[in-house]
C-alpha cells in the first residue's frame, strides 16, 4: 500500500513527465521541419529578413534551419572586417558554405574593354582585396563584371584587352586558389552596353584566359532574357561553368513565378554532377512573412524532381 507521502511524490513525478514530454511536443511543432534539398542553394541577406529579423546572424540560423547551406552576399566587400570575420565563424557553425561576392564591377566605364592602364590597375587592385575578403570569409568563387564596351574600338580589340586583363587577374588569384566567375548580364531589361552579356561569349574568353581561376557565372535569369535555349548553352560551356544564379522571368522573383521551368532545369544540373552553389539572386513574389514563406515553398517544389541525382 501507498502511504500518502509515497503517493504525492509519484504524482509529481508524473506530472513533471507529462509536462516536459509536452513541452517538448510543443518545441517540435514551433521548430521547422528542415528542408533536405539536392543543390546547394544559396539565400542572400535580406531575403528573409520579416521571418528572421534585421539581425545578419540571426538570417544565416534561420536560412540554415529551413534547409539552405550555403550563402552568397554581394557587399561582402563593403562588410567591415568584424563582421565578415563574425558571419564567416556562424556559417562554419552552421555547416554553410560560402558562395560569390562581388570582387569588381563597373557598369559605367570600359574597365577591361578599354585597355586603359589605370582603369587596368584598378581592377587589378580590386582583385588583391577580394583575395583577402576571400581567405577571411573561406569563399572559393567571386563576381566579376568586366564593365562596359568600348565604342572607340573595334570588338575584336575589346576582347582581347578583356582577355589579357583578365590573365592578369588569375595570377593574382591562382595562389589562393580564388576562381572569378564571370556574369554575364542581359542588356535588354536591365544591363545596357556591358561587354559581357552572352554565355558563349564567356566560353570562348574563360577558354583563352586557360586559368582554373577565371570560369563563367550562368545566370539562368539573364540567359533567358539574352539567349534562352538555357539547356543547350549549359551543356555547350559546362567545363567553363563554375556557379549558377538564378530569377524567374519575368519579373527576376523565385522559380514558379515566371516561364521557365526550373525543376526541369535543377534536375538536368544536379544529374550532371554539379557540386557547386546555385545563387538566389531574386527578389520575393509577395509581402512580408507570407512572401518569404511562399520562396520556401518554392524551392522545396522546384528541387522535388525525381531520378537519380
Amino acid at each position: 500500500m501507498l502511504n500518502r507521502r509515497n503517493f504525492l511524490a509519484m504524482s509529481i513525478a508524473a506530472s513533471a513527465a507529462a509536462g516536459t514530454v509536452g513541452s517538448a511536443q510543443a518545441a517540435d511543432k514551433q521548430q521547422p521541419k528542415k528542408n533536405k534539398f539536392k543543390l546547394k542553394y544559396a539565400p542572400h541577406f535580406g531575403m528573409f529578413r520579416h521571418s528572421a529579423g534585421s539581425d545578419l546572424i540571426d538570417q544565416l540560423k534561420f536560412m540554415a534551419d529551413n534547409g539552405f547551406t550555403a550563402l552568397e552576399d554581394n557587399r561582402m566587400g563593403r562588410r567591415q572586417v568584424a563582421t565578415q570575420v563574425a558571419i564567416a565563424k556562424e556559417m562554419s557553425r552552421l555547416g554553410m558554405e560560402m558562395g560569390v561576392f562581388v570582387a569588381t564591377a563597373d557598369f559605367k566605364q570600359p574597365t577591361f574593354a578599354s585597355g586603359n592602364k589605370d582603369m587596368r590597375d584598378k581592377v587589378l587592385a580590386d582583385m588583391r582585396v577580394a583575395v583577402e575578403i576571400a581567405k577571411r570569409v573561406n569563399a572559393k568563387w567571386c563576381t566579376v563584371v568586366p564593365g562596359t564596351r568600348e565604342h572607340r574600338l573595334e570588338p575584336d580589340y575589346q576582347t582581347a584587352n578583356v582577355i589579357d586583363t583578365l590573365k592578369r587577374c588569375a595570377e593574382i588569384c591562382e595562389p589562393s586558389g580564388l576562381v572569378m566567375v564571370l556574369e554575364a548580364l542581359n542588356p535588354w531589361v536591365n544591363h545596357p552596353d556591358l561587354f559581357l552579356t552572352k554565355i558563349p561569349q564567356g566560353y570562348m574568353i574563360c577558354k583563352a584566359v586557360g586559368s582554373p581561376s577565371c570560369k563563367i557565372l550562368n545566370d539562368l535569369y539573364h540567359q533567358q532574357i539574352t539567349e534562352g535555349n538555357l539547356i543547350h548553352n549549359m551543356d555547350r560551356a559546362w567545363d567553363e561553368i563554375a556557379y549558377f544564379q538564378v530569377g524567374d522571368n519575368p519579373g527576376r522573383k523565385e522559380p514558379t513565378t515566371g516561364e521557365i521551368n526550373y525543376k526541369n532545369v535543377f534536375k538536368h544540373i544536379c544529374q550532371k554532377g554539379f557540386k557547386g552553389i546555385v545563387g538566389m539572386e531574386h527578389g520575393n513574389s509577395l509581402p512580408g512573412v507570407e512572401g518569404e514563406k511562399a520562396l520556401i515553398k518554392a524551392y522545396v517544389e522546384v528541387d522535388s524532381f525525381t531520378g537519380p541525382c
